[in-house]
């Protein structure tokens, strides 16, 4: 008879974040599944578990290695799948694993606890009804970019994680495609230096442009975009535009602003503007 594999989630940061259940299934299977054993093995050595280890699935590995859980779990084994922190699969391994498990019949069955995405959405302060989890950005600037472009008309709370020497260019981008629409960057949750910084985004791009370099792990957050700008906001862009303009200020600097004052996105003032000067 097949085994199951548990899919469980382990602490973020803090070593207590952490379920009775959670402990007692890592206490009593036959293997445990992970990225980094050394990891998971200072969080098992803090409860006083000793259950021996299984190949890891770290990312590049997965595929090949999956065959040999499957294997050990058709043997009848019980296998518990964590991850470095949080939950499995929400931008962890496990995949692969949990999708063979399901092709072949396997019982698969999840053991919740800590995610940093519920973790940064329920203490955010945006609306958390409908949201929209977006794993990692693109790398490279240009991509992501137009990854950011295209969120312009998602009417609900947008959540992505950001590497900390990412994070300035990432929210200079959101700053400029959507300066007055609210941000959160959620940093070292759980931890002891846990912090939120709230503000629009193009506050919230100037206080991480001041502080040079950033650590820990973060998870950016941005509010739902604006409900369908007005035809009357829309014509007053190519008029306030024009004032910025007058006013000294350059035309990125006039775009953003004027985006930011009227509320509207900043493709819709850019369209406006050329509209006008046709």
């Amino acid at each position: 008879m097949a085994g199951t594999l548990y899919v469980c989630s382990t602490p973020i940061g803090n070593l207590e974040d952490i379920t009775l259940r959670a402990l007692r299934v890592l206490r009593e299977a036959d293997l445990i599944v992970g990225e980094d054993t050394r990891r998971t093995r200072k969080l098992l050595s803090h409860h006083g578990i000793h259950t021996r280890f299984a190949p890891s699935l770290f990312q590049g590995a997965e595929e090949e290695r999956t065959p040999e859980v499957i294997s050990l779990l058709r043997a009848g084994k019980t296998v518990a799948l964590v991850s470095d922190a949080g939950t499995p699969l929400l931008s962890d391994p496990g995949y692969p694993l949990v999708r063979a498990c399901v092709a072949e019949g396997i019982p698969v069955v999840p053991i919740p606890g800590p995610s940093a995405l519920l973790a940064a959405l329920v203490a955010s302060g945006l609306p958390m009804d409908r949201f929209l989890f977006l794993g990692h950005l693109p790398r490279q600037a240009g991509p992501r970019r137009r990854a950011l472009e295209s969120l312009n008309d998602v009417d609900c709370t947008i959540v992505f994680y950001e590497s900390p020497h990412r994070l300035c260019a990432t929210l200079g981008q959101l700053a400029e495609l959507y300066g007055s629409r609210s941000v959160v960057v959620a940093r070292e949750l759980t931890k002891i230096h846990e912090e939120f910084v709230r503000g629009t985004a193009v506050e919230v791009h100037r206080e991480f442009a001041a502080r040079g370099e950033v650590k820990g792990e973060i998870v950016v957050l941005l509010s739902p975009g604006p409900t369908p700008p007005r035809p009357a906001a829309e014509g007053a862009a190519g008029t306030l535009y024009q004032e910025l303009l007058a006013a000294g200020l350059s035309p990125r600097e006039a775009l953003q602003e004027t985006a930011a004052r009227l509320g509207l996105p900043r493709r819709t003032v850019y369209r406006a503007v050329h509209e006008r000067s046709e």
